[in-house]
């Protein structure tokens, strides 16, 4: 644990100029591996992006649960998945807008709403259990299997003819490592900044904890919205909410049974109303304006000062 507000601070700051290198580095060389096996940029935001950049939301959770703190673990995710569609596809909705394919949102984002509704249920009872994180495992495969075996319409394989060789995948294994890395100093920063100011465990999880490991997907998804790359930004956020959902918790709750407070109900119900409203506007129009994503971050923010309340 970092000690001290001060050098805490100066680590926080450190730790964000580190993740946005590192996504740079993974968002650039994971399109050009795309184009080289002919896949389309909305598979490579699915797959390779979203999981990649919730390597640390893994590491937390996992950590969280096998210590004792099921709050941590659960808040985690929720409040990443709050942070990435209210905070990250929202702001960058409200600077420069979001476009994307409306079958995708239809289909990929249908997933997204569903692994939500799906931890809703289980959460009822106020824990995850053993079958219940298998549940969510088999869920997450299933998924997996769907999205590659699926058809992709508009996208036609340039043959492998951009020839892409050790380079690429050395530079994005190495942005992956700084993403990775930066996001552990700022977790751990970021608490240690939060529990000097006498927060509890859920709250931790669902803002500081949720914003520092989803520090990867805000620089993945801004640097492929400012490289033209709308698919990729979108299927970024999609994909880790996933991921996140029937993954994550998944894996963390079949390694141990997770409890989680009361408040964590509300919270969820809160993400699965997100996420509604977000592939609703997605799916119908293709587009995100301004005024949509304003409405995102307000309703975001809305939730924070709620729980902090």
């Amino acid at each position: 644990m970092v000690d001290g507000t001060l050098a805490a601070s100066v680590v926080f700051l450190l730790s964000v100029a580190a993740l946005w290198l590192g996504a740079e580095l993974f968002v650039t060389n994971a399109a050009r591996i795309a184009r080289r096996f002919g896949l389309s940029e909305l598979v490579v935001g699915l797959t390779v992006v979203a999981l990649g950049t919730s390597a640390p939301e893994v590491a937390v959770s996992v950590d969280a649960a096998l210590v004792g703190t099921g709050d941590i673990a659960v808040a985690n995710v929720v409040g990443s998945n709050l942070f990435n569609i209210g905070i990250v596809l929202g702001g960058i909705a409200a600077a420069v807008g979001v476009r994307s394919s409306r079958q995708m949102v239809r289909r990929d984002g249908a997933v997204m709403v569903g692994s939500t509704v799906l931890v809703l249920l289980f959460l009822l009872d106020l824990r995850l259990t053993r079958l219940e994180g298998a549940v969510l495992l088999l869920a997450f495969a299933g998924y997996l299997a769907w999205l590659f075996l699926r058809p992709v319409d508009g996208v036609e394989s340039n043959g492998g003819t951009e020839t892409v060789g050790v380079r690429a995948a050395v530079l994005l294994l190495t942005g992956l490592g700084v993403i990775v890395g930066g996001a552990h100093f700022l977790v751990e920063s970021a608490v240690a900044i939060a529990r000097a100011g006498g927060l509890s465990e859920w709250v931790i999880g669902e803002t500081v904890v949720a914003v520092g490991t989803s520090t990867p997907e805000v620089v993945a998804s801004v640097a492929a919205a400012r490289k033209g790359m709308g698919d990729i930004a979108a299927g970024n956020l999609i994909g880790s909410n996933v991921f996140n959902a029937l993954f994550i918790l998944g894996i963390a709750s079949t390694l141990t049974p997770l409890q989680v407070v009361d408040t964590a109900i509300g919270t969820t119900t809160w993400l699965l109303g997100l996420s509604v409203l977000a592939a609703v506007l997605l799916g119908t129009r293709g587009q995100l304006g301004r005024l949509e994503g304003a409405a995102l971050v307000a309703i975001n923010l809305t939730r924070w000062i709620l729980d902090l309340l």
